[in-house]
């Protein structure tokens, strides 16, 4: 499901016009960045959880050349999935 359908999925469950589902889903996944960004975590309860983490610098190579080069360190986002999801797949 890309977001466009889950957009679609939204309007049809709320039996609202797409424009204001967009602009719920829209709002879900902002809050969600905000969310990470000020408290590294968001949690919602039966679906999963948000983390931001951290990736350490490392070795790697370029797969053109085959010459050693360094990867720096990086922020990235993990999720874990909820029980209930989990249970329901």
């Amino acid at each position: 499901m890309n977001k466009q359908e889950l957009i679609n999925s939204v309007a049809k469950e709320l039996g609202t016009p797409a424009k204001q589902a967009e602009n719920a889903v829209n709002a879900v996944i902002s809050s969600i960045q905000k969310g990470l960004k000020k408290d590294k975590r968001v949690q919602l309860i039966g679906f999963g959880s948000f983390e931001v983490r951290t990736r350490k610098a490392r070795k790697g190579r370029n797969p053109q050349t085959g010459e050693p080069i360094k990867i720096k360190a990086s922020k990235t986002v993990a999720f874990k999935v909820g029980k209930k999801i989990k249970d329901s797949i």
